[in-house]
């Protein structure tokens, strides 16, 4: 199986590292394309008005100055030659869930490759800001968990147009209490806004960052299976069109 890796950290995450070791367990045909800098937040983002430059850094390993969504462009026409028969994406150093998965480049390298035909799984590891925490200590559920997911997904088949995201939760790796597939959920507030800052010139500048409050997640919901301790699997279709606001909105406009 040849399998394509990117991800949204960059080339030198420690997520991609865990990925690329989960990988190998079922394949040695494995290629890594990712960007050369941090691209969180870009979604299916595509570089139009500049163009793209590619480092080779090692065999089947380069870096790209784009999105996620553009590492996946220029492997699948420019880099493999061949196609690859599964795209993974991540592991994303934070959750993917809820009202926050639509911005993520994470997500949007998953769905990008499944609009060009590919098979593609996203990952992201959930972990909890705490002064106290060990950095190193947040991927304990990815580690211990990300090769025997990968197994058990690829071993199912999976509709065309479907991309699938998972998330590990913010346990420690003996910690995870199983595998739910869920639907993804919505916070009772989420909020992105603006912090403004002044810089040492005294010009003002400012950091976009989220508000969010869970409120009680559903538990059928990506946001009950992270406090749950679960591994959500999440099925993500490319097509956004709300099937069952067609109907009601035709009739309307034809009144």
């Amino acid at each position: 199986m040849r399998l394509l890796l990117t991800n949204d950290d960059g080339i030198d995450a420690p997520g991609l590292a865990i990925l690329e070791e989960a990988a190998r367990t079922i394949s040695d045909d494995v290629w890594v394309v990712a960007p050369a800098t941090e691209q969180s937040g870009q979604s299916q983002a595509v570089t139009l008005a500049d163009p793209l430059r590619v480092a080779k850094l090692a065999e089947r390993r380069y870096a790209v100055d784009g999105t996620p969504a553009d590492c996946v462009t220029m492997a699948l026409n420019v880099i493999m030659g061949q196609p690859p028969d599964l795209v993974l994406s991540g592991i994303n150093q934070g959750f993917n869930i809820a009202d926050d998965m639509p911005y993520s480049g994470t997500v949007g390298a998953a769905l990008h490759a499944v609009s060009s035909g590919v098979r593609a799984i996203a990952f992201s590891q959930a972990y909890q800001r705490l002064g106290q925490e060990n950095e190193d200590d947040i991927w304990g559920a990815s580690r211990a968990h990300c090769a025997e997911t990968l197994k058990k997904l690829i071993a199912i088949d999976q509709p065309p147009g479907i991309a699938l995201n998972v998330n590990f939760p913010p346990v420690a790796g003996d910690a995870v209490t199983g595998l739910a597939v869920v639907r993804q959920g919505t916070r009772a507030s989420h909020e992105v806004f603006a912090d403004d800052r002044v810089d040492a010139r005294g010009n003002l500048y400012f950091w976009v960052r989220f508000r969010r409050d869970p409120g009680e997640p559903a538990p059928d919901t990506d946001l009950g299976a992270m406090a749950a301790g679960q591994i959500s699997v999440t099925p993500l279709r490319a097509d956004f069109t709300d099937m069952a606001a067609l109907a009601p909105l035709s009739d309307a406009l034809s009144r």
